[in-house]
C-alpha cells in the first residue's frame, strides 16, 4: 500500500488508517482524530512487523510524531485492534511523548481473560467439547496461541471510560455507549451534532460481523446483537467509521440488511440440524465453505455456529443435550 490508499481523510480532522493484518480479512480500519495540539487514536492493529511499518509510514505521511498521539481509544480489545497498543505507548514514550490506553470496563476484563491468561477453560478443550476433531482442535489451538503473541507487548495500565459519559476530541463531543455481540462491551462514540458514528465492529459493510459464543462470553450473544441493532436503527447517523471494509453511509439500511442475514443464518442452522447436524462443528461444515478454511477462521465459524444454536436453543426451536458437550436436535 501508499500512503495515497492506506492513509486518507474521512471527515474533517478524521483520518482512516488501514493496517494490513495477517489474516483473511486483511485490513483493518484505524482512525486518528486531531485532538487539540495532538491526536486521539481509535483502535491500533495487530502487532506483526508490516503492521509497525505501516503505523511508521502513517506518521511520516501525516507529517507527525508518534509522540503527538496523546490517548488511544480502543473500541473492544479483539486481537486486530488491541494488539498494537503496548508497542504504540512504547514507541510514543520513546519519541518523548506519553500516551493512555482506555476501552470499557467489560473490554478491560477481556483482555486480562483472553491475551493475559486468565482464562478458566482451556480453548483446546473448548474446541473438542464444541465436536472439533482432535487433529483439527490441535491446529486450531496453536493458531490461538500464535494470535495471543501478536497482542504482546501488553499496554502497561488500561484505564476504563465512564460510559454515558460525553467524550471530548478536538472540537466534537461524543456520545459513549456499549453494544453487545461481536464483543460483550463494545464501545461506540457518536457526534449527534454532525451524525459521526465510530462504530468499530459492530456494524460493517460487505461482511457480517462475526458474532461468537466464546469461553468467556456472556450469555445470549446472538440475542444481544440483534437487540443493540433494532436500538440504533433510529439514529440520525450519517457516516459510520467501521473497523473493517468501506465506511457506512446508509446506517439505517445496512442494520436492516444485517438483521436480514441472521435470519437466514438462523433458518440454515435450523435446516443443517434436521439434516443431521448435531455438533457445532457439524453446523459449520453445512453453513459455512469450511474447505477453504485456514485454522484462524475455523476458530470464528465454530462460535458463530455456537452462538446461533445457543439462540434457538433458548427460543425453544431446538433441545440440547450432553451438558459440556452438547448435542442439538429439533
Amino acid at each position: 500500500m501508499t500512503s495515497e490508499n492506506f492513509v486518507q481523510q474521512v471527515a474533517p480532522e478524521i483520518y482512516q488508517v488501514k493496517i494490513p493484518l495477517p489474516f483473511a480479512l486483511n485490513i483493518v480500519n484505524c482512525y486518528l482524530l486531531r485532538d487539540g495540539d495532538g491526536w486521539t487514536l481509535i483502535d491500533c492493529g495487530i502487532n506483526t512487523a508490516k503492521g509497525r511499518e505501516t503505523w511508521q509510514q502513517a506518521f511520516t505521511a501525516l507529517a507527525m510524531r508518534p509522540r503527538d498521539i496523546r490517548r488511544i481509544v480502543l473500541t473492544h480489545v479483539h486481537p486486530d485492534h488491541y494488539g498494537l497498543a503496548g508497542w504504540l505507548q512504547a514507541t510514543i514514550a520513546a519519541d518523548g511523548g506519553s500516551a493512555t490506553v482506555w476501552t470499557t470496563p467489560r473490554e478491560k476484563r477481556q483482555a486480562q481473560l483472553i491475551w493475559q491468561g486468565g482464562s478458566t477453560l482451556p480453548f483446546g478443550v473448548w474446541l473438542r467439547q464444541n465436536g472439533m476433531p482432535d487433529d483439527m482442535a490441535e491446529r486450531v489451538d496453536s493458531s490461538m496461541d500464535d494470535t495471543r503473541a501478536m497482542t504482546q507487548p501488553a499496554p502497561d495500565a488500561l484505564h476504563t471510560l465512564e460510559i454515558g459519559t460525553p467524550l471530548v476530541i478536538g472540537a466534537r463531543t461524543y456520545e459513549t455507549s456499549t453494544a453487545s455481540g461481536h464483543s460483550d462491551g463494545h464501545l461506540l462514540l457518536f457526534s449527534r451534532e454532525d451524525g459521526i458514528m465510530i462504530s468499530g465492529d459492530h456494524v460493517l459493510m460487505k461482511i457480517t460481523p462475526n458474532i461468537g459464543l466464546w469461553t468467556e462470553t456472556d450469555a445470549q450473544p446472538l440475542r444481544r446483537y440483534l437487540t443493540s441493532l433494532r436500538a440504533l436503527q433510529s439514529l440520525p447517523v450519517t457516516l459510520g467509521l467501521s473497523g473493517h471494509k468501506t465506511l457506512v453511509q446508509d446506517w439505517g439500511g445496512r442494520i436492516a440488511e444485517l438483521l436480514h442475514h441472521h435470519d437466514e443464518r438462523l433458518q440454515h442452522v435450523q435446516d443443517a440440524v434436521a439434516a443431521g447436524a448435531r455438533t457445532p462443528y457439524d453446523v459449520s461444515l453445512h453453513i459455512f465453505p469450511t474447505e477453504r478454511f485456514t485454522a484462524h477462521e475455523w476458530r470464528f465459524a465454530l462460535a458463530e455456529s455456537l452462538a446461533h444454536l445457543d439462540y434457538l436453543h433458548a427460543e425453544g426451536v431446538l433441545t440440547a443435550e450432553g451438558g459440556d458437550r452438547p448435542r442439538y436436535h429439533l
